[in-house]
């Protein structure tokens, strides 16, 4: 925790909630498969430390919505600079139920600006509608996450998609179907890991 927070500075009150919710999550872990077992013992390093990485590129958005939110990385660390940002708001698409309530209790124990929705991204379409951004993290490649988003997203709406060492063969394959602009933004700690900054996405004419 402490040196993940020396390179991520942030508030005292958000310190609080991110460390409030790394207890719920090694708590309800032992009920509900949220992370993988073995990274459990790097949760801030694993999987916290994407969230403050991926708000630092982003900087503040009003309303984000993260998909295939799984144990709230990084959709709820997300909700968690929220809620010092009067107005902003996430919204988590979450198909499985138990995980579902998973994130409602951190939004309710925490007090965070954002909302669960219990459904399939597919099914997704009005929370898309109203998103000024859209996260993701380890759920699809990126062909199949345009696919996805893209129906539904307004033309203002940028999508960050975190990826790891086989991003440059995502970014091939998905040029074969989409036109979209993209920035790269390299990790500072993992060597092959990047946000992808997708905006202006559009199908390849058929």
């Amino acid at each position: 925790m402490k040196a993940v927070l020396e390179r991520w500075p942030v508030s005292r009150e958000t310190q609080d909630r991110l460390a409030a919710y790394a207890a719920l999550v090694r708590t309800w872990q032992k009920h509900i498969n949220l992370v993988a077992p073995s990274t459990v013992p790097t949760l801030w390093s694993r999987h916290i430390e994407d969230g403050l990485w991926l708000d630092e590129v982003a900087g503040p958005v009003q309303h984000w919505v993260d998909i295939g939110s799984g144990g709230g990385f990084p959709g709820l660390v997300l909700a968690c600079f929220a809620a010092e940002r009067a107005g902003h708001h996430v919204d988590l698409v979450e198909a499985n139920a138990k995980k579902s309530a998973f994130l409602r209790t951190v939004i309710r124990e925490l007090a965070l600006p954002a909302t669960v929705h219990c459904q399939r991204i597919e099914a997704a379409g009005p929370v898309l509608g109203r998103a000024d951004a859209i996260s993701a993290r380890a759920l699809a490649s990126l062909d199949s996450l345009l696919g996805l988003v893209s129906p539904s997203i307004q033309p203002k709406t940028v999508c960050y998609f975190l990826k790891g060492r086989a991003h440059e063969g995502e970014v091939a394959d998905a040029t074969a179907h989409w036109h979209f602009d993209m920035v790269k933004h390299p990790s500072r700690t993992e060597a092959e890991s990047v946000i992808l900054e997708i905006g202006n996405c559009r199908p390849m004419a058929a």
